[in-house]
C-alpha cells in the first residue's frame, strides 16, 4: 500500500535526471536506490526532505538531491518534500522557527516586520540571524527525526496489516476447500 501510495505522486525518473538545476550531479543520478521504493529508502528520503524543507537556503531541492545521492536515499520522495516550505508557507514556517530559536536560546522575541527588500536583509535580518537559524535547524532536526520514525512506522503496520489479511484469506480458502 505505501508504495503504491508513493508511486501514483511521483514524478517519473526522466523528468528529474533531465532537471536542469540537477545536471551537475550527472551520472550518480543512475544509481538505481535513488528510485527505489523500499521502506529504508523512503523512511530516509523523508528525513532529508524535511530537514531541507526547514532550511533557509536558496536551491533546497538541489541540497536535498545531494544528501539523498550521498545516502542513497529516495530521490523524488526528497525533493518533493522540500517543498513543503512554498512562498504560501514560507513565513509562516520561518516565522515559527524564529520564535522557537528565540525560546530556546533565551533571547528576547523582537517584533520585526518582515519585508523583501536588501535594506530589510541587512538590517533586520541581521539583528535576529542567530535565534532564526538555531531555530530552523532543531525545527528542521526535529521533523526529519519524526518523519523517519513514522515512515518506518506507518510502513511496518502496513506490511503486517497486509501479511495479516493475506493469512486470513488463505486460511478462508482452505477451510472452504475442506467443506
Amino acid at each position: 500500500m505505501p508504495r503504491k501510495f508513493i508511486k501514483r505522486y511521483l514524478p517519473n525518473s526522466e523528468s528529474i535526471k533531465n532537471h536542469k538545476n540537477l545536471q551537475l550531479f550527472g551520472e550518480w543520478l543512475h544509481d538505481p536506490l535513488l528510485w527505489h521504493l523500499q521502506r529504508r529508502n523512503v523512511a530516509k528520503a523523508f528525513a532529508i526532505g524535511l530537514f531541507f524543507a526547514f532550511m533557509p537556503m536558496p536551491f533546497q531541492m538541489v541540497g536535498a538531491a545531494a544528501f539523498a545521492i550521498f545516502f542513497r536515499a529516495n530521490l523524488p520522495i526528497s525533493m518533493v518534500l522540500v517543498w513543503l516550505t512554498n512562498p504560501l508557507t514560507m513565513v509562516p514556517i520561518f516565522f515559527a522557527c524564529y520564535k522557537f530559536g528565540a525560546w530556546m536560546l533565551h533571547t528576547p522575541y523582537k517584533n520585526i516586520q518582515f519585508e523583501l527588500s536588501f535594506h530589510w536583509l541587512s538590517t533586520s535580518l541581521l539583528e535576529i540571524w542567530q535565534p532564526f537559524l538555531f531555530g530552523c535547524f532543531v525545527a528542521g532536526s526535529i521533523a526529519a527525526l519524526l518523519g523517519y520514525l513514522l515512515i518506518n512506522l506507518i510502513w511496518r503496520v502496513n506490511v503486517g496489516s497486509n501479511w495479516k489479511n493475506r493469512r486470513h484469506q488463505r486460511k478462508k480458502l482452505k477451510s472452504e476447500e475442506n467443506l
